[in-house]
């Protein structure tokens, strides 16, 4: 005879406010198996799980129904609070009266009304309700680093300072991400490469840490503690153990004339190259596109050039490299593959491609850059000339709600703080040049951040426009006809620039979305990988044991991204600190005795957690039939439920969730 609890939640006002919880704890005490029904302020506070505790020993519990919030918010908490009193934490259920009912309501009545049909769902399927044991799966003790920018530098060596070790995967040939292409940070205008710089030297020289740079990871299987990743390590043409980063190579590589990425093609570097001259691991690549000697080779002839090779005294450069693949176990996974800018090509009323002193701000950080293509010094990238007047346009493809096809209807979270840092650092070094920011809304939501923006505006003068800039024309003197809206004083503005700095919105990069295909993990529209949870659990993945770090969330700024990259971190020590781990034991059951073999479970499962194996049976006469059936991995599944819908001859079944609890639910409801 099961004996079921009810416990109705106030939240606050949140239930209460809209559901008269009275009511519904009256009302369930009347259904048949309920023997205890009551209500309190906050079911979820420790005297309201003491009560809980209470009343599972005192009245015999064989089951606990929670009306409350989402079992996404408390569902651990309830259960561990019910595994306390002694019952198994799987005979607890969850009837969501708060964001399936009182918040999509006004009216009290129809509420409650549902209140308490819910609540009569959650008990019929209580009753219903087994016993379930959680399983143990090993861990695998070491750690992946998907993206090397301070995202996953961080995270790499907060994993690697507690002991255990870790690869760092990086499409290009060094760490450090964007960060390393900033000149200073806000608010407190620090040099990036200081800050960065330091940190790609330690990933580096620690022992725990593995880098992979020119790779990329092909595929992921597994699930949490035994995931199985094949990184593909693309051939730099140069011995990784023997290159000492003399530069010997790219001083006499005759190839001088190819675009440089690094400094956003604002100059050029040779075919065999080392990015900058920090990087990490300081190794010289050759690009396949540019060498003379391999594309001679690709054509049957080994004569041509082969300078770097003649000048490297290690002899480190190999023209017969090839891709190569590694495979690896890891126990947990951090992806950091952090943003990139969006292609400004198609705004082409600003004037970019029409001009080249129409420039991305990423370019302009190179151009003020010590590093960068002309050593700190602010000149035109047309004629070479100090410019004297610059105009900054700000959400370029961010907030693009009229025109979402050219661009995103997000804000990009961080233009309107560098914008201003960028032009304090060029009023700071060039007094005499003019600034003009056009902007929509000025947003400073970080610590002292509302005074770095006004000390752009008091302090050095910066020319703030509240409007949208229409159009910039190229002249013919080669100045920039900037038009323009003021909206504050309600007139139209044209400015004769000598350049023009585009504010673009920041994006997802590339990579994101196949790489959420392999790891079976959730992203928005945008691109951008989704948490487990925003607010409780804002570095996980829904996918257990994938952690997530740094822009590849969405945009953000450096500091946010270092707290988060620490936290993802954390997150993923938790998991390495075990030697086993437990399942949710919420997984599919196959009826074997029921199943045909057709396969339509594996096809649909998006965790891979479905096989078919051949077994015997026992046939009429006592003869033997071999049948292939499905076996479930209940360390890869999910509970998602797929393979239940799809399995044409009812022989998948959800544990926790079964067919007959579902239908239970419904007639109960209905």
């Amino acid at each position: 005879m099961e004996r079921i609890g009810v416990f109705v939640c106030h939240c606050g006002t949140n239930i209460a406010g809209t559901v008269d919880v009275a009511k519904v704890a009256e009302e369930m005490q009347k259904v048949p198996g309920v023997v205890f029904s009551t209500h309190y302020t906050y079911m979820c506070s420790s005297a309201g799980q003491k009560m809980i505790e209470e009343e599972i020993k005192k009245d015999n519990l064989t089951g606990v129904v929670l009306c409350s919030c989402s079992p996404r918010m408390h569902e651990k908490t309830f259960r561990g609070c019910a595994e306390r009193a002694g019952l198994n934490p799987y005979k607890v259920e969850i009837a969501n009266i708060r964001e399936q009912d009182s918040w999509v309501t006004k009216d009290m009545g129809t509420a409650t009304e549902k209140a308490i049909a819910l609540a009569k769902a959650a008990v019929a399927k209580s009753i219903l309700d087994t016993p379930l044991k959680e399983g143990e799966t090993p861990m695998t003790k070491r750690a992946l680093v998907i993206g090397g920018g301070i995202a996953g530098i961080t995270a790499a060596l907060d994993i690697a300072d507690a002991g255990f070790p870790v690869d760092l995967v990086e499409t290009k040939p060094t760490v450090g991400g964007k960060m390393a292409q900033l000149d200073k940070t806000f608010p407190t205008l620090d040099c990036a490469s200081c800050i960065v710089t330091p940190r790609m030297t330690e990933v580096g020289q620690n022992p725990n840490i593995r880098i992979l740079s020119y790779s990329e990871v092909q595929n992921v299987t597994g699930y949490v503690g035994n995931f199985t990743a094949q990184i593909k390590r693309k051939a730099r043409y140069v011995d990784e153990d023997k290159c000492t980063g003399c530069g010997l190579c790219t001083e006499n590589c005759p190839m001088k004339k190819v675009p440089n990425e690094f400094n956003m093609n604002l100059d050029n570097r040779t075919a065999v190259y080392i990015p900058f001259a920090q990087a990490v691991p300081k190794i010289a690549t050759i690009d396949s596109t540019a060498c003379l000697h391999l594309k001679a080779m690709a054509k049957g002839n080994d004569k041509v050039c082969g300078k770097c090779s003649q000048v490297c005294g290690v002899g480190a450069i190999d023209f017969n490299a090839k891709d190569t693949i590694i495979e690896e176990k890891y126990g947990a996974i951090v992806v950091a593959t952090g943003y990139n800018m969006i292609d400004l090509k198609p705004f082409a009323e600003f004037g970019y491609g029409l001009s080249k002193d129409v420039i991305s701000s990423l370019e302009y950080e190179r151009l003020m850059n010590a590093s960068g293509p002309t050593g700190g010094h602010l000149l035109r990238p047309s004629d070479g000339k100090p410019p004297k007047k610059i105009v900054f346009i700000q959400c370029v493809g961010s907030r693009c709600s009229a025109d979402a096809t050219k661009g995103h209807t997000y804000c990009s979270k961080v233009c309107c703080m560098y914008t201003a840092k960028q032009t304090i650092l060029t009023r700071d070094h060039w007094p005499d040049m003019e600034c003009y920011v056009f902007y929509i809304d000025v947003r400073t939501p970080g610590k002292q951040f509302d005074e770095f923006y006004r000390r752009a505006v008091e302090q050095y003068g910066v020319h703030y426009i509240k409007g949208m800039v229409g159009k910039v024309t190229p002249n013919s003197d080669g100045t920039l006809d900037v038009q323009g809206s003021d909206l504050i004083l309600n007139r139209q503005v044209h400015i004769q620039a000598d350049m023009v700095v585009l504010a673009g919105s920041l994006e997802a990069d590339k990579s994101a979305r196949p790489l959420a295909t392999m790891l079976t993990t959730s992203m928005d529209n945008d691109d951008f990988f989704l948490e487990a949870h925003v607010k409780l659990r804002p570095v996980e993945s829904p996918t257990a044991g994938i952690f997530l770090a740094g822009a590849c969330l969405g945009p953000k700024d450096i500091p946010e991204t270092v707290a988060q990259s620490s936290g993802a971190a954390a997150k993923a020590i938790c998991l390495l600190v075990k030697d086993k781990l437990k399942n949710n034991p919420c997984t599919a059951n196959p009826d074997e005795n029921m199943c045909n073999g057709c396969g339509q479970c594996e096809n649909v499962c998006p965790y891979g957690a479905i096989s078919y194996v051949n077994k015997d049976f026992r046939g009429p006469n006592r003869t033997t039939i071999t049948r292939r059936v499905s076996q479930v991995n209940t360390a890869m599944c999910h509970g998602c439920g797929a393979c239940t819908v799809a399995c044409p001859s009812g022989a998948m079944d959800l544990l926790g969730f079964s067919n007959k609890q579902i239908l239970a639910e419904v007639d109960a409801v209905l």
